[in-house]
């Protein structure tokens, strides 16, 4: 009580914009984060209030097991998508699978997702683009026919290239498609045609390693379609029919563990952990981890634009 009578006296003596005061008396003024400005504090000084603003995990989403589970089958599709195409050359390579069986079968199947992909969408593409069926039937015949002339050339690309060198080749771009591919998650290394570049480049790179054109025509007509229109379709499945996602999810992985089953079970078997890891385990892990999360948000953080975040993903 005295020392504090003693101060308020100096204070009425010396006044209060005198230098003999301590700098705590002289302050009056709330502590601000400005530079320009001398508030009579150390360079290094932190006020109380400098993480008054600061939020922790802001904007945090949590998940649910079963709806990670759900979203995992995206990347069970694309992968296994690949394997079917891989197995798929293998058995032609070998001589168990001709060409003309598999581009039949593959027109086939893709004219059956077309016009699945038409009643789902209900018209609105064909709308928004202004393109009708007879410019789609035009656009498939430029592309058979232009890839169909390429055969021969595709054929003889690599032939001064050895064929490990190939298969690294192969190898590195399929992993660029998985790794490149439109997870549907927003993020600045997801790229479609980039994607979709690696694949093709991929199918051209294995091609060249078969016995004539028209297999060559063959696997690079699969690999677009594949890898250029079976994503649409999967995409629309998903957006119109969400229960059908699973389905969709689990053919695609029984048909290519069976596929991979008669050249190697071991293969196979590994085919089928590697589904069940990222099916059951990777969301398990997810989950867990999610209590560890702490993000921290105030007025340090960098300004982001959303228009440029989404002119980038188109």
């Amino acid at each position: 009580m005295q020392c504090a009578l003693f101060l308020q006296t100096m204070v009425d003596y010396f006044g209060k914009d005198n230098d003999f005061l301590p700098v705590q008396m002289k302050r009056r003024k709330p502590w601000r984060k400005v530079l320009y400005e001398d508030q009579g504090v150390p360079d290094n000084y932190v006020d109380k209030s400098f993480l008054d603003e600061m939020r922790k995990n802001l904007n945090t989403r949590t998940y649910q097991f079963w709806s990670v589970v759900s979203e995992s089958g995206t990347v069970s599709q694309q992968l296994s998508s690949v394997c079917i195409f891989v197995t798929a050359f293998v058995y032609m390579d070998f001589g168990y699978l001709s060409p003309s069986l598999l581009f039949v079968a593959s027109s086939l199947l893709t004219l059956a997702g077309c016009v699945l992909f038409d009643l789902l969408d209900g018209g609105a593409l064909r709308s928004e683009s202004k393109r009708t069926r007879v410019d789609d039937v035009k656009s498939c015949i430029v592309v058979l026919s232009s890839v169909y002339v390429l055969s021969p050339v595709l054929k003889t690309l690599t032939d001064t290239i050895s064929t490990d060198t190939i298969y690294a080749m192969t190898t590195f771009m399929l992993g660029m498609n998985l790794l490149l591919y439109d997870y549907g998650t927003r993020a600045a290394i997801v790229s479609r045609s980039a994607s979709l570049n690696a694949s093709i480049f991929a199918s051209v790179c294995l091609a060249s390693r078969l016995p004539s054109s028209w297999h060559v025509f063959a696997t690079v007509t699969f690999a677009m379609q594949l890898f250029a229109l079976f994503p649409s379709l999967r995409r629309q499945l998903k957006m119109q029919l969400p229960s059908s996602h699973v389905l969709v999810t689990w053919t695609l992985v029984l048909i290519a563990v069976a596929m991979l089953w008669p050249l190697s079970q071991l293969f196979a078997l590994l085919l089928a952990l590697v589904h069940l890891a990222i099916t059951f385990f990777c969301p398990f892990w997810l989950i867990q981890l999610q209590r560890f999360k702490n993000n921290i948000h105030g007025p340090w953080d960098e300004a982001v634009i959303e228009e440029e975040l989404e002119a980038k993903q188109k």
